[in-house]
């Protein structure tokens, strides 16, 4: 990139440097959850109609897409923010309703992508530049809340948890070649990529009794569950180092009063893992100890399997350009770091990098602990306003000079999926039912294999 392009950038990005901080200190005051973001997406709608774009809302659920043209032949890349909160009431700011809070850094991003559109406005920053540009306020990439996006799906409203999966099954995505964002943290770095997880939601079924009277008339589903997870952490140690498996359930429900044994209690949790393959093998022996739980006191078992987030790999030739944007833009004396490591968080990027070349690198800024109550952003201006000359930047490497760099990783790349086999696999993944089946002659059945709802699997490219 040549210094006058360079210098369009900062110029246009700087005359537009009060909104993107002012909608970073809005942004944070509005957190909300996953597919309940209405105050942030109006909020980031409103500020790129006022840019004058258009935009394609996605229907029934929060978030849009708006589409740049650039009159030239190319690839088409995508550019995103996140809309969600997560949820952390210990935290100062939490929302005192819902313990919502952005002690994930997503409110930046969206500050930072109303940065960028404002910035794509001026004709210096698209000179040169081949190919289309397509940018995206999506919702819904923590994924929580298990319990309401069921409901979601059960009425109709969505069809996957998380948000980018939602919008690349609407069709918002086809015809992009290739992704990026940009996430909040304490430094500018990027990974390899990140683990992927698979989301479980786990009933325990007992029978109600009077706790005090009549104990034995009772299973005490509550019992049940704590057998299940002590069972789990007994397999811990089976978990391969490699495959980054994690486990980490929460009890959602665990009675409805104390002087009754508990008839019903409810688990949400993932299992992440580094492959598909090592997400599946693992679910399984963790499906048989919960499910050894139940028949342990005589409770049953429901265990409802459903499609988290794909592993995340980052193509190298994007980390690259990450790269080399970031030396271009970064303040004197601070360095981009590539830590070449794997992260054991996982993000429903992953799931665009099945099927397209993606980065999902880091801005610093911040400081504290990843969805903790001491989060805090320290330095709004590094992680917004420097951030939105670094996401251009990227963006000036890959569509200039006709395109060149897009259309070379584009050609490289060698995709897990096409987009019709990555969904039918995340469908494969469903599956339901209650895992054991009691006889009136003392024996119980016990299925181990899922019930699977929808399919064997995707096809590979």
């Amino acid at each position: 990139m040549n210094e006058t392009k360079l210098n369009a950038i900062h110029r246009a990005v700087d005359t537009y440097k009060e909104l993107i901080l002012a909608s970073e200190r809005y942004l944070w005051t509005v957190p909300e959850t996953g597919y309940r973001e209405v105050k942030t997406s109006a909020y980031v709608a409103e500020q790129f109609e006022k840019l004058g774009y258009t935009l394609t809302y996605a229907e029934g659920i929060t978030g849009f897409i708006t589409r740049i043209e650039t009159g030239r032949e190319g690839p088409e890349v995508l550019i995103l923010g996140e809309l969600d909160s997560i949820i952390c009431p210990a935290h100062p700011d939490a929302d005192p309703v819902t313990g919502a809070v952005h002690s994930c850094g997503h409110h930046a991003q969206c500050a930072t992508l109303i940065g960028i559109a404002a910035a794509l406005t001026d004709p210096a920053v698209l000179e040169g530049l081949s190919g289309n540009i397509r940018l995206c306020a999506v919702p819904a990439e923590e994924l929580l809340e298990i319990e309401y996006r069921s409901e979601l799906m059960k009425a109709g409203k969505i069809k996957y948890f998380g948000g980018k999966s939602e919008f690349l099954c609407r069709g918002l995505f086809d015809g992009v070649d290739l992704a990026f964002m940009v996430h909040a943290s304490g430094s500018y770095a990027v990974q390899n990529g990140s683990v992927g997880c698979l989301a479980k939601n786990v009933i325990y079924k007992g029978r109600a009794s009077h706790a005090g009277g009549s104990p034995w008339g009772g299973i005490n589903a509550l019992y049940a569950a704590n057998c299940g997870i002590n069972a789990a952490n007994a397999v811990r140690e089976t978990f391969k180092e490699a495959d980054l498996i994690r486990f980490h359930p929460i009890i959602t429900h665990g009675g409805d009063m104390v002087n009754a044994i508990p008839e019903e209690v409810r688990l949400e949790s993932y299992v992440r893992g580094s492959s598909f393959e090592a997400m599946a093998e693992n679910n399984k022996k963790l499906n048989r100890a919960l499910i050894g739980g139940a028949l342990s006191l005589g409770a049953n078992i429901e265990i409802i399997d459903a499609p988290g987030y794909a592993p995340l790999h980052n193509d190298p030739e994007m980390i690259e350009v990450a790269a080399e944007a970031a030396a271009m833009v970064l303040p004197e004396g601070m360095t981009f770091k590539k830590t070449g490591a794997f992260s054991t968080g996982s993000t429903d990027m992953g799931d665009l990098s099945c099927i397209m070349p993606v980065v999902h690198p880091y801005a610093g800024g911040v400081a504290g602990k990843g969805h903790g109550n001491d989060y805090r952003v320290v330095d709004a201006e590094l992680l917004c306003v420097t951030n939105a000359k670094w996401q251009l930047a990227m963006l000036d490497l890959l569509l200039s000079d006709g395109a060149k760099r897009a259309k070379e990783i584009v050609a490289n790349y060698k995709p897990q999926f096409t987009k019709e086999g990555f969904l039918a696999y995340q469908d494969s993944l469903n599956s339901s039912g209650n895992r054991i089946v009691y006889g009136e002659d003392g024996t119980a059945t016990v299925t181990l294999d899922p019930i699977v709802e929808g399919g064997n699997g995707g096809n590979l490219n």
